[in-house]
């Protein structure tokens, strides 16, 4: 059992081992200065895969994002600023490919448009409650005597 475990124990600390950081990765990346890295940092780590959808251009290993990363890569080289290269990526792939997108008319429906929704059925529930403990119940002179008489009948079997 012992051996078994130790096996299984050394197999995935070869498997964790072998496989490539993103880390690795970034060590390809060669800046004059450490501003440009900071900057270069911050853009792949903000930046999706389009591929992906859910990871970072930092974190895919995805052709895709790897060609994200030498863009980024050059452009920061080249001296253009964070907000420049977010724009040029925006352009060309779209809001999707940045983890903090704009607030549009688009993506103010997506945040308020539950809350508009869940308000309006709490509003149609109340309204439909209040109508119908408003409504009353007109009862015709046949209906009131049978009515007293079924009270009348309570009552005596209430006091036996």
């Amino acid at each position: 059992m012992v051996r078994i475990v130790l096996t299984a124990t050394v197999l995935m600390a070869t498997l964790l081992l072998s496989m490539p950081s993103s880390a690795q990765n970034l060590e390809a990346y060669q800046f004059d200065e450490p501003a440009q890295e900071a900057i270069f940092k911050e853009l792949i780590n903000e930046l999706r895969c389009p591929k992906c959808q859910n990871q970072s251009i930092a974190d895919s290993n995805a052709e895709l994002a790897r060609d994200l990363r030498d863009r980024t890569y050059f452009m920061v080289k080249e001296g253009a600023t964070k907000q420049e290269v977010i724009d040029f990526m925006v352009a060309r792939y779209g809001d999707f490919v940045h983890y903090q997108p704009p607030v549009t008319f688009v993506t103010s429906i997506l945040w308020w448009g539950p809350i508009v929704v869940v308000a309006i059925g709490g509003l149609v529930i109340v309204f439909r409650v209040r109508q119908q403990r408003s409504a009353e119940v007109e009862l015709s002179d046949e209906e009131r005597q049978r009515l007293a008489a079924l009270q009348s009948q309570a009552n005596k079997d209430e006091e036996r």
